[in-house]
């Protein structure tokens, strides 16, 4: 079945899908380039997939269908195996009496028809769906952990007592399928880490979701052991080795993805606790944007990055976003004119083109040394995971001063304390004001899901509980500041009780959680003349943060407001990582 552009053309003109001059020119170009109207249209993001398959159906008489929010009944999903949905991009969907009815991507495909026709026996009704629909509706053959082994778990469980036969159900555990089970519902979940703790009695097993840790399930005690060696063999790592901390790396490709995960083992009391880090090798497409950073702090971090030597910091916790914003600026500044090295502990992405050294103590190769060796390398652009002592900071300045654009973190609680951090790490107070030209202090915070996303307003009893910790005065009069950066439907900002903010009241969606994903909150503190005499005057860190503020700089409490009242987050979010 296939439909020509001249009649795609034709009943596109009676809808509203898309304007009719804009959908002329789009038809002369195809015609000119000899290829199909629909994915031109696609490309140019005329017409939505969805909108252009439903009028692909409407053409060729045939029934669409979107699977993306639908729940299939298990019976009726298993009626064909995972592996012939996933090769033929189709999804048994529904039974009518002795009708199945197919999503398909292309419902002209006789060959796969006839062949459900003769496995099944049933009459096949097929259906056209989007690409999509059909790797949402795959996923649903991925059943939970607790049922995945369910059987095994309780057995497991309910016979505690009997020692030889825990013994034999604990050599007979399925330890790579439990794994590769493991490791694939924390990447269907987005999860950023997995935790394998075992305990006195069990083995359980948490997901860090949205940078908050989640129980997934409950193994029993006996099969430790196996997975422990299990990802030691992932891993390269010493099996026999049970008293000392291992660290190590492997990688897995599912659905045509990369992923690596980084591996944490280290003994505890009731035997060997896992971390893996999960890392996306095949995600691209990261922007300063897409983190969070917007107008003019987002103005401000491309000025500095821009510049041919000094010093742009990241500051903030551990799991505050500081590295995945210094990868994603590196990828900006990733060109072939340019040379980049890193000096990092550990390597967290790989990235083509960029020379990266990973921190290895035992042999003498610190951040110190390491980037000292770097310098002999004739980089242009260098950025060293964490300034942790003295010495890397003094090379870090010197590099700096000497030509080199420097990108670093430090673990600060905001952008104008880095000011005294680095000064009580022995750096000059005019070195640092020569060097270092913005320091971004940032913090991660869960978004709102969109589906299941409400608004309301605060209560005078929360108004005033909040104005005992927020000066609401001064985070009214920035808002007032902001307000091109406001949504539109904001209205007035006279006081907290006009203010809408939003939360999730939990959906399938998001795992009933009400939140799905993360973004940035930002601090950008430019150093201007102003803040550099401040500085060299050693000023402390609330002087310069106040001149910054005078500037036009938003402290993350105002930033995160903003973001609360566009709906991107909620007001609760906010608060628990600003701990205000």
């Amino acid at each position: 079945m296939h439909v020509e552009s001249s009649q795609l053309k034709s009943f596109l003109e009676d809808s509203d899908f898309i304007d009719n001059d804009k959908l002329g020119v789009a038809f002369k170009e195809a015609e000119e380039k000899k290829i199909y109207l629909g994915d031109l249209l696609l490309k140019k993001e005329l017409i939505s997939e969805m909108n252009l398959n439903r009028m692909h159906a409407y053409i060729l008489g045939i029934p669409f269908v979107d699977l993306e929010k639908k729940e299939i009944p298990k019976k009726i999903l298993q009626i064909i195996s995972e592996s012939i949905a996933k090769k033929n991009n189709v999804i048994v969907f529904k039974k009518d009496g002795n009708k199945l009815r197919v999503a398909m991507l292309d419902p002209g495909n006789i060959q796969i028809i006839d062949y459900l026709k003769k496995k099944t026996s049933f009459e096949i009704v097929p259906c056209l769906t989007t690409e999509k629909s059909i790797k949402e509706s795959l996923k649903q053959y991925k059943k939970s952990l607790q049922a995945e082994f369910g059987e095994i778990i309780n057995k497991e469980v309910s016979e505690k007592s009997n020692q030889k036969e825990l013994k034999k159900i604990a050599e007979d555990l399925p330890i790579i399928k439990i794994v590769d089970t493991l490791l694939d519902h924390a990447i269907l979940q987005s999860a950023s880490d997995i935790h394998i703790e075992p305990d006195e009695k069990e083995v359980r097993a948490r997901y860090r979701v949205d940078g908050v840790l989640h129980d997934a399930m409950t193994l029993p005690k006996q099969v430790m052991f196996g997975i422990v060696a299990r990802i030691k063999v992932l891993s390269n790592l010493k099996l026999d080795e049970h008293r000392i901390p291992q660290d190590g790396r492997f990688k897995i490709t599912i659905d045509d993805k990369r992923i690596s995960f980084r591996v944490s083992i280290i003994p505890v009391f009731a035997g060997e606790k896992i971390v893996l880090r999960v890392l996306d090798d095949s995600s691209k497409g990261l922007t300063l944007e897409k983190l969070g950073l917007v107008d003019e702090p987002l103005e401000k971090v491309q000025r500095a990055i821009s510049q041919p030597n000094g010093i742009f910091l990241v500051t903030g916790p551990t799991g505050s976003g500081k590295t995945t914003t210094l990868y994603t600026i590196l990828g900006m500044l990733n060109t072939p004119e340019v040379n980049i090295a890193t000096i990092e502990d550990p390597i967290e992405y790989q990235m083509s083109r960029v020379n990266q050294t990973q921190v290895k103590a035992k042999v003498g190769m610190t951040f110190a040394n390491g980037l000292r060796s770097l310098l002999r390398q004739d980089p242009d652009i260098i950025m060293v995971g964490e300034i942790r002592d003295n010495e890397t900071m003094q090379i870090a300045l010197n590099a700096a001063m000497t030509g080199h654009l420097v990108l670093s973190t430090l673990h600060t609680n905001s952008a104008a304390a880095a000011i005294p951090r680095m000064i009580d790490m022995d750096a000059e107070a005019f070195l640092i004001a020569s060097t270092v030209n913005t320091i971004v202090a940032q913090r991660l915070v869960r978004k709102v899901c969109p589906e299941c996303k409400k608004e309301y307003k605060l209560e005078k009893k929360e108004i005033e509980e909040l104005g005992k910790r927020i000066d609401f005065k001064v985070i009214l009069e920035n808002l007032k500041k902001n307000k091109k950066n406001l949504s539109k439907e904001i209205g007035p900002i006279n006081s907290m009780e006009d203010l809408k903010f939003f939360k999730g009241v939990g959906c399938k969606a998001c795992d009933n959680e009400g939140y799905k994903g993360r973004l940035g909150i930002y601090e950008v503190l430019e150093v201007t003349e102003s803040i550099k005499k401040l500085i060299s005057k050693n000023a402390i860190a609330s002087e310069i943060e106040r001149q910054a503020i005078e500037e036009g700089m938003n402290v993350m409490l105002t930033d995160g407001f903003i973001k609360a009242v566009n709906g991107e987050t909620s007001l609760e979010e906010i608060l628990r990582v600003t701990k205000e």
